[in-house]
C-alpha cells in the first residue's frame, strides 16, 4: 500500500440479504484516504455512505449483513480479517467515529464529563487526576463555551452545537490517525455548522490526522474536503479532487446534486431536481423576475392581514438554586402582520424563539403578553372548545415526520383521523376517496393508503405529513423547520410541492428555519430573530442582498457556498 495511503478500500460489495432477495446495498466501492487528508463522500440519503463507514469500523450487524466481496486495509492491516478483539482495540484508538445524532450517541443518564474520561480510562495509562484534567483540555480545545459546566452537565443541558462539540472530544480523546464524521453538522443552524467545519479542519490540522467526512451536502464537502467520492445507489460515481468534482464534474449526477440547492443569486418558479437534472440537464428553470415579484406583492399586501401579532412576550421559569427562579424570555415584544396567500419566513439560530413564536401563534404555548388577530379576532381570549374549531383553520407541518405518526396506524387512517375529528365529510367511504386524491396530490400511490409509517423514505413521511396537514383545508400552515432534516434532493422536490400546494389552495405559510437560502427560496418576507426579538424584517431579497444587522450578515457568511 502506498505510503501516502492510510485507509484503502477496494471493491466493496455488502448486502442485507433475506430469505427472498439478495438486497445488494454497496457495488465494487473503491478509494483511498490519504495520510493527513480529509476525503469527503457525498450522496444521497440510501447511497451506501453510512455503511462504508458502517464496514471500515466493524460495526455492520453481524446477522443482517454479508461482506460479499473486496478489502479494506488500514495502513498493513486487512480489517475484514481482523478479529474482535483486534477491532476494539483499534477502534477509539486509531480509528474514532463522530456520528450524525449526537443526542442518541450520548448517554443521557451520565455526565458529559465522566463519558469522556471512560475513553481515557479504557484507552490510555492516565491516572484519573490527570484524565479529567485532559477531557477538560478537550473541552477547551473544542472550543465549548464553559469547560467546567459542560463537564458536570448531562447531555439534554447542552445545546445542539455543544453535544456536537462533546461528540468530538469524545472521538479525539485518543487522538487518533482516522476520524469518520457521519453527517455530524445536519441538524445545526448554519452558524454552528460553519464554526464545527472550521473546528475540524483546525484539529485534522494540530493533530496531523486523517478525516473521512460524510454528508449530503456537496457544497459544504467542498468547503473541508481535499479529495470528493460522489456515491449513488450503491456505487462510486464520481471520485478526485475538490477542485475538479466541484468545478468541472464529468457525471451528471454530480452535476445534479450541485444544482439541487436553491441558488442565492436568482429565484426559479419550480427548483430542478435531481430527476429533472437527469433527465435533461440542459434545461434553463424559470426565473421569477424582480418585476414579478413586486406585481405579486402589490396583490398580497393590497389586503386586510391574515394574521397580527402585536408584541407578544413570552417567558419560562425553571428553579435556580434552593429559593429562587430564573426566567428565560423566549419571545420578547414580538409584533409582525402576515398577509393572505403570503409565505413569511422566519429565521435565527436555535433558541432565537422562532419555534417558541409559533407555537404561541397555534395556541400549543399561552403566551404571557399582547394579542394575536387572526381575521381580526384575538385568538389569545378564545375558550379551549374555541381553539378546538380554530384548529381546522391554523395547522401545523412538524421537523421530523416519523415522530408525529403514529407507528400503529397505517398511513391513509393517520390521514383520515383529523377529518373524523372536526366531522369532515359524511362517511368513511368519502374521505377515503378523499385521501387517496390527497395521496395523488403529494405525488404518493393510492397503494401507499393501507402501508405503515416505517415502510417509507424520510422523503415520502414528509408528503404524508404534509397531506395530513392540508386534509383539513386550513388556511394558515406553520412549517416549523419541515425540510431540514431532508437531503437537498428531496427538500428541492417538497419545496416545489409546498409552493405548488401554495398556489392551488391559497394557503398562506410561516416558513420557520435556520437555512437562510431555504427560507429566502420560499419568502416574500423575512423575519430574523435573535434572543426572542425580531432584528430586521423586511423583504427577503433586499434582506439577502443587502442586510443592515451585523446578526443578519452573520448568518448569510455561514451559509456554505461551494469553492
Amino acid at each position: 500500500m502506498d505510503n501516502s495511503v492510510l485507509l484503502s478500500i477496494r471493491d466493496l460489495s455488502i448486502s442485507f440479504p433475506s430469505r427472498t432477495h439478495k438486497n445488494q446495498v454497496l457495488y465494487n466501492v473503491s478509494f483511498d484516504i490519504h495520510t493527513n487528508k480529509i476525503l469527503g463522500v457525498v450522496g444521497e440519503s440510501g447511497s451506501g455512505k453510512s455503511v462504508t463507514s458502517l464496514a471500515i469500523m466493524g460495526l455492520l450487524p453481524q446477522k443482517l449483513a454479508s461482506i460479499d466481496s473486496g478489502s479494506i486495509h488500514y495502513q498493513n492491516d486487512s480489517l475484514l480479517d481482523l478479529d474482535q478483539k483486534k477491532l476494539e482495540a483499534l477502534r477509539g484508538n486509531e480509528i474514532a467515529m463522530i456520528f450524525q445524532e449526537p443526542m442518541s450517541s450520548l448517554n443521557p443518564s451520565m455526565k458529559c464529563g465522566k463519558q469522556v474520561l471512560e475513553i481515557l480510562l479504557k484507552h490510555t495509562s492516565l491516572k484519573k487526576s490527570a484524565a479529567r484534567s485532559e477531557v477538560l483540555s478537550l473541552f477547551h480545545k473544542v472550543k465549548l463555551p464553559d469547560p467546567d459546566r459542560a463537564y458536570n452537565a448531562y447531555p439534554h443541558e447542552l445545546s445542539g452545537g455543544q453535544k456536537q462539540r462533546i461528540m468530538i472530544a469524545m472521538a479525539i480523546a485518543c487522538k487518533p490517525k482516522l476520524l469518520i464524521a457521519d453527517e455530524p453538522t445536519t441538524a445545526l443552524d448554519v452558524t454552528v455548522q460553519k464554526e464545527i467545519i472550521a473546528l475540524l479542519k483546525s484539529l485534522q490540522t494540530e493533530y496531523k490526522m486523517s478525516i473521512l467526512f460524510i454528508s449530503h451536502d456537496l457544497s459544504l464537502v467542498s468547503e473541508i474536503a481535499d479529495h470528493v467520492a460522489v456515491m449513488y445507489q450503491g456505487k462510486v460515481v464520481e471520485y478526485g479532487t475538490a477542485n475538479a468534482i466541484f468545478h468541472a464534474p464529468e457525471k451528471e449526477y454530480t452535476k445534479a446534486l450541485i444544482n439541487a440547492r436553491p441558488p442565492m443569486n436568482v429565484r426559479y418558479k419550480k427548483l430542478p431536481t435531481i430527476s429533472d437534472f437527469l433527465e435533461d440537464a440542459t434545461q434553463n428553470p424559470e426565473i421569477i423576475t424582480t418585476k414579478d415579484r413586486e406585481l405579486q406583492h402589490q396583490k398580497l399586501y393590497s389586503k386586510p392581514p391574515l394574521l397580527e401579532v402585536i408584541n407578544v412576550k413570552k417567558s419560562y421559569f425553571s428553579k435556580a438554586g434552593l429559593f429562587g427562579t430564573s426566567e428565560f424570555r423566549a419571545v420578547d415584544g414580538v409584533s409582525f402582520k402576515l398577509y393572505e396567500g403570503e409565505t413569511l419566513g422566519l429565521v435565527g439560530e436555535s433558541g432565537c424563539g422562532k419555534s417558541t413564536l409559533g407555537n404561541t401563534i397555534l395556541q400549543l404555548d399561552k403566551a404571557d403578553e399582547g394579542q394575536i388577530l387572526y381575521k381580526g379576532q384575538d385568538i389569545t381570549q378564545l375558550s379551549s372548545k374555541e381553539i378546538r374549531v380554530l384548529r381546522k383553520e391554523i395547522q401545523l407541518i412538524f421537523q421530523d415526520p416519523f415522530a408525529s405518526l403514529n407507528p400503529r396506524l397505517t398511513v391513509g387512517n393517520a390521514i383520515m383521523e383529523p377529518m373524523k375529528v372536526h366531522n369532515l365529510y359524511t362517511n368513511d367511504k368519502e374521505r377515503k376517496e378523499k385521501v387517496l386524491e390527497l395521496l395523488k396530490r403529494v405525488s404518493l400511490d393510492e397503494n401507499h393508503f393501507n402501508r405503515y409509517p416505517h415502510e417509507f423514505s424520510g422523503g415520502q413521511r414528509q408528503r404524508i405529513g404534509i397531506a395530513r396537514t392540508i386534509a383539513l383545508r386550513p388556511k394558515l400552515i406553520v412549517c416549523d423547520e419541515s425540510v431540514s432534516a431532508l437531503d437537498i434532493s428531496v427538500q428541492a422536490q417538497v419545496l416545489n410541492l409546498l409552493n405548488e400546494l401554495k398556489e392551488n389552495f391559497g394557503f398562506t405559510y410561516i416558513f420557520i428555519s435556520h437555512d437562510l437560502a431555504v427560507v429566502k427560496y420560499m419568502s416574500n418576507q423575512l423575519l430574523v430573530m435573535n434572543n426572542g426579538n425580531i432584528e430586521e424584517h423586511g423583504d427577503a431579497d433586499q434582506i439577502y442582498q443587502n442586510p443592515q444587522k451585523e446578526y443578519t450578515k452573520k448568518l448569510i457568511e455561514a451559509i456554505p457556498k461551494g469553492k
